[in-house]
């Protein structure tokens, strides 16, 4: 049984260590999911869960920075009761969200692993149910497990949840570290809008009450068709929603050719306004347009440009496309052809000679 318990805590602990450092990476990405079920539950349960959005990113860092603190504290046998009650609590919350977005198709990635690894709904509460029973197991036998309170093993508990906190807030204030969406750098738009292989479907049919799954789609007409089903969706297009248009039409084309310094502003309440003078220079760079994409209405862009004086086209864009484009409200993206060459944080908004430099 020892054995048994020792494999456990190590691959729970071990796994809550790998998903808090990968949500590390991209706090605001876990924000933007934490917000979708606050606003699914206030819609569902109860009108209470709307107050919480605004603190979306709060909430988001403290689950983080207990998510790799909590897996440390286990895997080095430290204050086991507080450690296993935590870490047996947080698994109750996240196999409730995970069930409420299997169950009802709500919320369609739950972001356990960020974008690094994506599992579907179902997948990801199975993950946490058996989570939960190896913590359960955990729980209830831990008068078998080893305690220590202090010494080393305290530095490292502590060390952990400061490191991960700071290494949070540097993502935050710039761009996540590593970046695992479909518009990373050296990503080509155009080509990710299209499948990486000829889809194949199967098709389920009905003939006599009974249903059949065939490979191709029968020509006998006595076949009732019920359903068709993509048998590998790998090769579906990893950019399916990119789109830039406005009232005169739609641009999407145009904004993948030549070069292009893309300003995205996926909130004009959240956007921070305090840095958007440094971006006065950006907006007219000899061979680059620049142009801005928001989510807001023409009036509230309109008002913008005329306030700062940037004589730019302007162009909507999907809030949720803008999130996962940057993770920073307002962002830069610089394009050439239709490749992602450089993304910026408005902290740290680049100079127009930068932009030149990287063009070339």
């Amino acid at each position: 049984m020892k054995v048994l318990l020792h494999i456990f805590r190590y691959l729970v602990g071990g796994l809550f260590v790998f998903s808090g450092l990968i949500k590390v990476n991209d706090p605001v990405g876990t924000s933007i999911k934490m917000e979708e079920y606050f606003e699914v539950f206030a819609h569902d349960i109860a009108p209470a869960f709307e107050w919480l959005k605004p603190f979306s990113l709060s909430i988001s860092v403290i689950l983080i920075v207990l998510e790799v603190g909590l897996g440390v504290m286990l895997l080095l046998n430290y204050r086991k009761k507080l450690t296993l009650s935590l870490l047996l609590a947080l698994i109750i919350f996240f196999t409730f969200l995970t069930f409420y977005s299997a169950y009802f198709n709500k919320v369609t990635d739950c972001g356990c692993f960020g974008d690094a690894i994506k599992l579907t709904p179902w997948e990801s509460f199975i993950k946490d149910i058996i989570l939960v029973v190896m913590i359960g197991v955990l729980f209830l036998q831990q008068k078998k497990l080893a305690d220590h309170q202090g010494g080393f093993r305290g530095v490292i508990v502590v060390s952990s949840l400061v490191l991960s906190l700071i290494l949070s807030i540097i993502a935050i204030r710039n761009l996540p570290f590593i970046d695992f969406r479909a518009y990373k750098n050296g990503v080509n738009i155009q080509k990710g809008m299209l499948p990486s292989g000829v889809l194949e479907y199967s098709y389920i049919m009905k003939k006599e009450g009974e249903e059949l799954i065939l490979d191709e789609y029968p020509t006998d007409e006595s076949y009732e068709f019920v359903d068709m089903k993509l048998k590998n969706p790998e090769a579906l297009p990893k950019i399916s929603d990119f789109a830039i248009w406005n009232d005169e039409g739609d641009f999407t084309e145009q904004a993948l050719q030549g070069n292009k310094l893309l300003v995205c502003i996926s909130s004009f309440e959240k956007m921070n306004r305090d840095k958007l003078d440094a971006l006065d220079a950006l907006m007219n760079i000899d061979g680059i347009e620049t142009w801005v994409i928001s989510a807001a209405s023409a009036e509230q862009t309109k008002a913008l440009l005329q306030e700062h004086g940037w004589q730019v086209p302007s162009f909507y864009g999907d809030a949720t496309v803008l999130k996962t484009m940057i993770r920073s409200n307002p962002g830069l993206i610089v394009l050439a052809e239709g490749t992602v060459i450089e993304k910026y944080h408005i902290n740290n908004a680049p100079s127009p000679e930068e932009v030149l430099d990287i063009i070339k």
